[in-house]
C-alpha cells in the first residue's frame, strides 16, 4: 500500500525574529524602489561603474574618477537597454561627471529595437533630519544587475572643501562598503529618500556622498559651460615653515613662498614678486596648498581679494583681481 506524505507548512518564525524580518523586507523594498534610477556606466577598461539618472531628459551623473574615456560611453538602464552617452562635462574637485543619453530615434527615422521606458529620477532629501547613526544603503549597478551595500551615517558636518578645492554643501561620510564599481551609486536612507551620490574618489579610504544641492549646482555649471569656473591667482608656491619670530608676528606657523609667476597673471599684475611669502588671502590662512585651493573656489572667479604677504621681513597688503579658469 502506497502512502503519500503531504508536505507540512513551514513553521512560523519565532516572535523574536519578526522585527528583523520586517526590517529586512523594508530594506529590500527600498533597494527595489531606488534601483530604477540607478544605471551602469561603461566608460573605462574592463570594469563598469554606477551612475544616477539626474533628470528625465537623459542627464546622468557619475563619479568623475570612474570615467576614463571621453568617447564610446555606454549607459545600461534598469530595464536592460544599453544607450550611448556623451560626456557633457566633468569636475575633478567634486568628483562629478555629467553624461547625456542619446535620444531615441525621432519621427521618420529608424525606430530603436525597443521604445525606451520613461526615465525615473530619485526623490531627493534635503538632509535636514539626517543624523549620525541613521541607516543607509548604497544602491549601485556595477554590472547588469542592481547591487546594494548597507551601513550607517558615520560623520555629518556643514559646508566642506574637498582637497581639490571643490565645495560640498554638506560633508556626509558613511560606513558603507563601496566595492569596485560602486562609486557613482545612489545613497538612500531607510525610507528610500535619496541622500547623495556615493564615491570613494574624494578622500582615500573614505566613502563620502555628494548631496543633491551640490550635484545640482555642478550639473548646472557643467551643462552651461562644460567646466567649473574657479578663482585663479597665477602663482607657483611651495609651503614653508616660518621662523619663530616671524611666526609670532604673522600669527601662524606656516605659509606659502612664491616660486613662480604667470606672466601678466593676476598676482604679477598686483605686484607680487618671486620670493614673497603669502600669509593670508582675504584673511584666510594660506599655510598650505589645500587652504589656498579651498579659497579659490567657483565663487571667487573674477573677484577682488587682499593678499597679506611677507617681503624682506616686512608684512604688507596687496590688492589683486582674481582671474578665472
Amino acid at each position: 500500500m502506497n502512502s503519500q506524505t503531504t508536505p507540512s507548512a513551514s513553521p512560523p518564525p519565532p516572535a523574536s525574529l519578526l522585527p528583523a524580518l520586517e526590517l529586512s523586507r523594508a530594506l529590500a523594498a527600498v533597494v527595489e524602489q531606488a534601483s530604477v534610477a540607478v544605471v551602469q556606466v561603461e566608460a573605462r577598461h574592463r570594469m563598469s561603474a554606477s551612475g544616477i539618472l539626474w533628470s528625465s531628459d537623459g542627464v546622468v551623473v557619475a563619479a568623475d574618477h570612474t570615467i576614463q574615456r571621453d568617447e564610446d560611453i555606454v549607459v545600461g538602464l534598469a530595464g536592460g537597454e544599453r544607450v550611448p552617452a556623451t560626456l557633457a562635462g566633468r569636475d575633478a574637485t567634486t568628483d562629478l561627471a555629467v553624461l547625456r543619453l542619446a535620444q531615441p530615434a525621432s519621427a521618420g527615422a529608424p525606430a530603436p529595437p525597443a521604445s525606451r521606458a520613461p526615465l525615473q529620477t530619485p526623490s531627493w532629501s534635503d538632509l535636514e533630519d539626517l543624523r549620525v547613526g541613521h541607516l543607509v544603503l548604497a544602491v549601485g549597478r556595477p554590472g547588469r544587475q542592481v547591487r546594494a551595500s548597507f551601513g550607517i551615517v558615520s560623520d555629518l558636518r556643514p559646508i566642506w572643501r574637498t582637497p581639490g578645492g571643490g565645495r560640498l554643501d554638506r560633508y556626509l561620510q558613511v560606513d558603507v562598503g563601496l566595492a569596485h564599481g560602486f562609486s557613482g551609486s545612489l545613497l538612500v536612507d531607510a525610507a528610500g529618500r535619496a541622500l547623495g551620490l556615493a564615491t570613494t574618489g574624494l578622500v582615500r579610504g573614505r566613502a563620502l556622498a555628494l548631496p543633491a544641492s551640490t550635484i545640482g549646482r555642478v550639473v548646472g555649471a557643467l551643462l552651461a559651460d562644460g567646466r567649473i569656473r574657479r578663482g585663479f591667482l597665477g602663482v607657483g608656491v611651495h609651503p614653508v615653515r616660518l621662523p619663530a619670530d616671524l611666526a609670532q608676528r604673522a600669527g601662524q606657523q606656516a605659509a606659502l613662498v612664491v616660486v613662480g609667476l604667470q606672466p601678466a597673471g593676476p598676482a604679477e599684475r598686483a605686484g607680487v614678486l618671486l620670493g614673497d611669502v603669502l600669509l593670508t588671502i582675504d584673511g584666510q590662512p594660506a599655510g598650505d596648498l589645500g587652504e589656498l585651493h579651498a579659497y579659490l573656489g567657483e565663487e571667487r572667479a573674477g573677484a577682488a581679494a587682499t593678499l597679506h604677504i611677507l617681503r624682506a621681513g616686512e608684512i604688507r597688503d596687496l590688492r589683486v583681481e582674481l582671474g578665472a579658469r
